[in-house]
């Protein structure tokens, strides 16, 4: 049954859930063969792009709570991915080489899997609704 013919088609509840958990299937197609979920692999991208993160911008940009994170960080230490620095009570986290090789990787998971959903719903489509989704997002408490 589509989601369109479902008796809670009005309910934003139902309604979001069911896309996210359809674009969370899209998504894991795509970051599968690196090893990781893409609640890793994005947090991965900002270790990368911001070495010396702290756990709290993590959660701030990912919008994740930070239990959440550390959970994350603590799974990429175990695949060598990421290492913690203390510097009194400050805590940075930082890309390991390791990490740093698969950048390349994780570009082409990012541009195969918006390319997948941009074939699906056209690429002006594409990013209106990323855009509203992110807008409703910020206005939600």
């Amino acid at each position: 049954m589509k989601t369109s013919e479902s008796r809670y088609r009005q309910c934003l509840y139902f309604t979001s859930n069911a896309f996210a958990r359809k674009v969370e299937k899209l998504a894991l197609h795509y970051w599968k063969p690196l090893g990781f979920s893409p609640s890793h692999a994005y947090l991965l991208m900002v270790v990368l792009q911001e070495p010396g993160v702290q756990p709290t911008r993590l959660a701030n940009e990912l919008q994740l709570t930070p239990s959440t994170i550390t959970r994350l960080i603590e799974k990429l230490e175990e695949q060598a991915l990421v290492t913690r620095v203390l510097d009194g009570k400050t805590t940075m986290v930082y890309a390991t080489d390791k990490a740093k090789a698969l950048l390349p990787d994780m570009q082409a998971a990012i541009d195969g899997f918006y390319t997948a959903y941009s074939k699906i719903l056209g690429p002006e489509a594409s990013c209106a609704l990323t855009q509203q989704i992110a807008t409703v997002a910020d206005a939600l408490p």
